[in-house]
């Protein structure tokens, strides 16, 4: 469903959602830069949900973001003045918006809160790709710790392989939970076996 082209979209929207986001797309490969204090596409990105629904309101702000290729500092602007839905857009389209680590501090502030869907959305791509090894490790167990499936984590086999740190952390985190008398999460067992690969 985040994943969908325009044409799909459209078939999805009755007509007079389709003709706003046609409308939406193209102001936003127009106007692509700021007019006054905020963008015409940023205030599109806000209206996405009461046109398009709900259901489809991920879609038309991923392609609204695709279309007008803000740069950090938009993007920035959207992250912190927008919902929690406008924060997800964001994050979902930072690996194919920003080509460099200039939008890590959104991956990171996403990291610190305790909405797993953010949480899912922080360690997609763009984080697989700038993250630094520090970091990308405490997002492995932020997503253990709250229970976001780490399927969510980006490129986790390539990362996670041979990575002793990582591993020490891991036995750390499943001793606490033993001595607490909880369960140690399959998922932390998969990434635990990860680590262990490269040891071979």
């Amino acid at each position: 469903m985040n994943h969908l082209t325009a044409d799909d979209l459209r078939d999805r929207l009755p007509g007079a959602a389709r003709a706003w986001l046609d409308r939406a797309l193209d102001e936003a490969a127009a106007h692509p830069g700021a007019h006054g204090p905020i963008s015409v596409w940023e205030l599109r990105l806000a209206e996405a949900g009461r046109r398009c629904g709900p259901e489809h309101a991920t879609a038309a702000r991923a392609l609204i973001l695709a279309a007008a290729r803000p740069d950090p500092d938009a993007l920035a602007r959207v992250y912190h003045q927008g919902t929690a839905e406008e924060r997800l857009a964001v994050l979902r389209a930072l690996a194919g918006l920003v080509p460099g680590p200039d939008a890590l501090p959104l991956v990171e502030d996403a990291l610190r809160t305790n909405d797993t869907r953010l949480l899912a959305a922080a360690v997609g791509p763009y984080a697989a790709r700038h993250l630094d090894p520090h970091g990308w490790r405490h997002a492995v167990l932020k997503c253990l710790f709250t229970g976001v499936p780490v399927d969510a984590i980006a490129d986790l086999d390539r990362r996670a392989r041979g990575d002793a740190e990582l591993a020490r952390m891991l036995r750390d985190y499943a001793a606490e939970r033993t001595a607490a008398g909880r369960a140690v999460p399959d998922d932390l067992r998969r990434v635990l076996a990860l680590t262990e690969e490269g040891d071979q």
